[in-house]
């Protein structure tokens, strides 16, 4: 990586998630990607709502960008994608790491999907390999697969930045969960060196922002602060003890509150489940399953 090269970042926060939504590009006019995108949902009452995508969408043209590709870091378990929404408003194609597969599998048998529900992540307009690279305009990104968090979580190396999804936290807050099905935190640790090997100057963009009450909400450091100060996986910290600080921890963390009509979105590239014969779409909730 050039660390002498970099990309225009807009970054969007949606408060009832947390969550930041970034479009990357390389100044007015020129093709761009979004990463993350949220779809709101309010859970009391199953209604969406487009807020924030909207807003995505008025900043690609106002600054009259071209949309190329809408990447996901992984199956969010927080919030619904808005990547249909957003193509469908602006073209570009939805992209997810190729693991997604693995995903899919395990949740077709959490929710009963029936047999029409595809494994093979056809859903999704391409899927993107270790170390594989796209092009927008005169920029391009390479995707870096970081398992643990979920087994198919993908960062996104672009110029000298890595969007980083749910693999790391800023240095305050941490580390993700691994107690999700098919997660793992020797895994995550692993991913996370994978991260850390980069060089110091190398800007983290988050997915996520849980500050203290002192701050407030932030979404980008570097590697050598994450080195320095994370305070789950600073120099020094072993596998071992990651291991055994995140087991512990994850066991006392409550579901997130939109994780089960999330998951059953998002597995879908965030398309609603077809149908049924009154027109309208239904999400299934597992009892005792999770």
């Amino acid at each position: 990586m050039n660390p002498k090269s970099s990309a225009d970042v807009k970054a969007f926060f949606d408060p009832e998630t947390w969550t930041f939504t970034y479009v990357v590009y390389a100044g007015k006019k020129s093709p761009c990607v979004v990463i993350d995108s949220v779809l709101n949902f309010d859970p009391k009452s199953g209604r969406t709502s487009t807020q924030s995508a909207d807003e995505v969408i008025s900043f690609i043209q106002g600054e009259q960008l071209q949309l190329t590709w809408i990447l996901e870091t992984h199956a969010h378990a927080d919030h619904l994608t808005a990547a249909p929404y957003i193509q469908g408003k602006l073209g570009g194609k939805i992209v997810i790491g190729d693991h997604i597969t693995n995903v899919q599998n395990v949740f077709k048998g959490v929710f009963n999907l029936d047999e029409q529900f595809a494994i093979d992540g056809s859903q999704f307009d391409y899927l993107l390999k270790d170390g594989e690279s796209l092009q927008f305009g005169a920029l391009s990104l390479k995707a870096l697969y970081v398992p643990g968090h979920t087994p198919a979580c993908m960062a996104y190396e672009i110029g000298d930045a890595l969007f980083v999804g749910d693999t790391l936290f800023m240095p305050d807050v941490g580390t993700a969960r691994c107690d999700f099905p098919g997660g793992s935190a020797q895994t995550l640790y692993r991913s996370i060196q994978k991260v850390l090997a980069y060089p110091d100057e190398t800007k983290l963009y988050m997915c996520h922002d849980y500050p203290p009450i002192d701050r407030p909400e932030a979404y980008c450091t570097t590697v050598g602060e994450e080195k320095k100060s994370n305070i789950h996986v600073h120099d020094g910290v072993t596998e071992d003890e990651f291991v055994e600080m995140r087991s512990k921890r994850d066991a006392t963390l409550d579901m997130p509150t939109l994780i089960l009509p999330s998951i059953q979105v998002n597995i879908r590239a965030g398309h609603f489940p077809e149908p049924e014969s009154n027109g309208k779409s239904y999400l299934k909730i597992p009892l005792n399953a999770l």
